[in-house]
């Protein structure tokens, strides 16, 4: 309840019912109609429940002085009497506009979920749905359950899946690759650290895995996954492209990523006589909002991770609402509750996440940084939304101008003093390739690594392949690939042809590869 204060202003009033403002012009001979929505305020974000409004027109009637505070009691008892586990609201007089209102404040309540009595959990629990309370499906008095007994769904045990010593290695290999390539400390991961984690859980009999491990080894879960589009104009209409990743979850991050980067624009400046390429939108903020989905997403909701990008944004949306009450200024103040304990954790020791309730801001930070204008945070019922949008192509187009005039004199000046020592070391590689091309042949193919000759193999074969198919092939992960590429590509046996969407892959020395 952070976010506001007991006391009501005749401004909120006007703005209004909410997902956490309910008003009633008199109070309900059925205690039943206003102590659901208490028990909603409990069971989500909390709220105040105002009697003496009139909810249509907002017009303030305020309640009989002289019956104020036998009201207030029957209130009292009503909530005590019907609600389980206890609820204890803060209820008191306020002046509004001349007039005596009684204002009802419910906290997010710990000990979810909140029921009617008579009713009993299955039929009793109500939720606030924008401005209304509505009787909670299952899998929703699942996940309240869980908030009330602190347990993260994704800790639970995998009954039924038996995990391999191929997927315990892979996974511990992974981990520590990640944090290798991010810098963190070194670290030896074994079965014995997944313990630990409580990714693992050995008994007498067999060994036990986590939700949480299964979504890191496997496409075992079908809602696991992570759908990606591309759409034409700035609605969910038509097309362009689609893909649908699954399998583990750092790897679906990663291949999001590099699709998201493969369907934005790729730009250059220059600074002196370097040319600095940069895509449109910063590669940290969009790896943070597909990381904050797959954290943050509620397990038991049946929808995936998706992730849209339009002509004027990328859209990044989660299943699942804010959790156990969290709120949105809160989020937005960098407090965090951490639904998915166990992925969380892993992302942690991989380097995904560097602090706890920091992701949003830095999205915001970044974006700052770049010049774009500020994200929009959306919160629903249901979802969570980001969204990063792009510069108008007019504006790009703009800067590109201005860059170019600024350093258009410079680079002709320096291009005739640069030009004759460039052909003077071109013509003497040259001379040099032509005396020992088999040393330099030799050179290259000792030097290759075993999955970029596969890459090299396979792109002879197709040259169209993707990241994340040539990963399949080669059993690595899509940002593997993307690393070995970039150095196939420094090391000038690899050139990329056309745009990244349509374009095709040269091998510059086949023999390379004998």
């Amino acid at each position: 309840m952070a976010a506001w204060g007991i006391s009501m202003t005749i401004e909120e009033i006007l703005h209004g019912e909410s997902k956490n403002v309910e008003f009633k012009v008199n109070l309900p001979k059925d205690s039943a109609k206003y102590v659901k929505t208490i028990i909603a305020f409990a069971n989500t974000q909390g709220g105040r429940l105002v009697i003496g409004v009139e909810d249509r027109t907002r017009n303030v009637t305020g309640v009989d002085d002289d019956s104020a505070f036998q009201i207030m009691d029957s209130i009292a008892n009503a909530v005590a009497d019907s609600c389980t586990p206890q609820i204890v609201p803060n209820i008191e007089l306020q002046t509004i506009d001349r007039k005596t209102v009684i204002v009802i404040t419910v906290a997010p309540g710990p000990n979810r979920p909140y029921y009617l009595k008579s009713k009993g959990k299955e039929d009793g629990t109500y939720i606030r749905i924008a401005g209304t309370s509505r009787p909670a499906h299952y899998e929703k008095i699942r996940e309240l359950e869980m908030e009330g007994a602190h347990i993260s769904w994704d800790e639970l045990t995998c009954i039924g899946y038996e995990t391999t010593e191929t997927e315990i290695t892979k996974l511990c290999s992974d981990i520590m690759k990640y944090r290798e390539n991010v810098g963190l400390p070194e670290r030896k991961v074994t079965d014995a650290q997944l313990m630990n984690w409580k990714l693992l859980k050995k008994t007498d009999t067999s060994l036990l895995v986590s939700n949480a491990y299964v979504l890191l080894v496997s496409d075992y879960f079908p809602f696991s996954k992570t759908q990606c589009a591309v759409f034409k104009g700035t609605e969910r209409d038509v097309f362009l492209d689609k893909r649908e990743f699954t399998g583990p979850v750092y790897e679906q991050i990663e291949e999001a990523a590099a699709f998201v980067l493969r369907n934005i624009r790729l730009g250059a400046t220059i600074e002196g006589l370097v040319r600095k390429e940069a895509y449109e939108l910063p590669i940290a903020a969009i790896r943070e909002m597909i990381v904050n989905a797959h954290c943050h997403r509620n397990l038991t909701d049946a929808s995936c991770v998706q992730v849209a990008v339009y002509d004027d944004r990328l859209e990044v949306t989660s299943p699942g609402g804010l959790y156990n009450g969290l709120t949105y200024e809160e989020i937005m103040s960098g407090h965090s509750r951490l639904r998915n304990k166990g992925i969380a954790n892993i992302f942690n020791q991989m380097g995904f996440i560097e602090a706890w309730g920091t992701g949003i801001r830095r999205i915001k930070q970044v974006a700052k940084q770049y010049g774009l204008p500020s994200p929009e945070i959306q919160v629903f019922d249901d979802m969570f939304r980001i969204n990063l949008y792009r510069r108008p192509l007019s504006e790009i187009a703009d800067d590109c101008d201005k860059t170019s005039e600024k350093h258009r004199r410079n680079i002709g000046e320096a291009s005739e003093k640069h030009r004759r020592r460039i052909g003077e070391e071109s013509e003497k590689y040259q001379r040099n390739i032509g005396e020992t091309p088999g040393k330099r042949r030799g050179q290259f193919s000792e030097d290759l690594s075993n999955t970029q000759r596969k890459i090299l193999e396979l792109l002879s074969v197709d040259s169209k392949l993707s990241a994340a198919k040539l990963a399949k092939q080669v059993g690595v992960s899509s940002r593997n690939v993307e690393v070995n590429i970039k150095k196939l590509k420094e090391r000038g046996m690899l050139i990329r042809c056309g745009s990244p969407k349509s374009g095709y892959w040269k091998i510059i020395d086949k023999k390379a590869l004998d």
